[in-house]
C-alpha cells in the first residue's frame, strides 16, 4: 500500500477514535450533572435511589414550618394539593420564604419517604412562582 494513504488512513482513525471519545465524554459529563423536576405525586409514584440529586417544587403549605430553636435546621411541607411532601433543611433560608408560596427545593430523597433539601429556592417577589411549580398547578387545574 502507498504510504501516503497509509497516513491517510491512519490519520482519519485517529480522527474518528478522538470524535467517539469526546462525544462519550460529553455525556457522561452531562448525565452527571442533570437535575429532574418532580411534583410531590411524582415522587411518591417513582422509585428514586437516595443518592439521586433531584429537584422538588410546590407550594408550602400552611401551618407546616416547624423551625429548631437552637439550630438552622427546619421542617416543613410541600403540596401540589395532591400530596405533600416533608422538607427537612438545615441552613439559611432565602428572605422571602413564607407559608403559601411557590419554592423548589434542590436534594435527596430518603428511604422513609421525606426530602433533605440542600438548596431551597423561594420567589422574588409576590407576582414570581417558579415555572416548574406554575406548570405544575396549571396542569392540575
Amino acid at each position: 500500500m502507498n504510504p501516503i494513504r497509509k497516513q491517510r488512513i491512519y490519520a482519519l482513525i485517529a480522527i474518528l477514535a478522538g470524535s467517539i471519545l469526546a462525544v462519550g465524554l460529553v455525556i457522561s459529563a452531562l448525565s452527571k450533572n442533570l437535575n429532574l423536576f418532580y411534583s410531590p405525586t411524582d415522587l411518591l409514584n417513582n422509585n428514586l435511589s437516595s443518592d439521586t440529586l433531584i429537584r422538588a417544587g410546590g407550594m408550602v403549605r400552611e401551618g407546616s414550618i416547624k423551625r429548631s430553636s437552637d439550630s438552622l435546621s427546619i421542617a416543613f411541607t410541600v403540596t401540589d394539593f395532591k400530596n405533600d411532601l416533608l422538607i427537612n433543611y438545615s441552613g439559611i433560608l432565602p428572605d422571602l420564604f413564607s407559608e403559601k408560596a411557590g419554592v423548589v427545593v434542590q436534594g435527596y430523597l430518603e428511604s422513609e419517604g421525606t426530602f433533605r433539601a440542600v438548596e431551597v429556592l423561594a420567589k422574588h417577589d409576590e407576582n414570581y412562582m417558579p415555572p416548574e411549580v406554575a406548570k405544575l398547578l396549571e396542569e392540575d387545574e
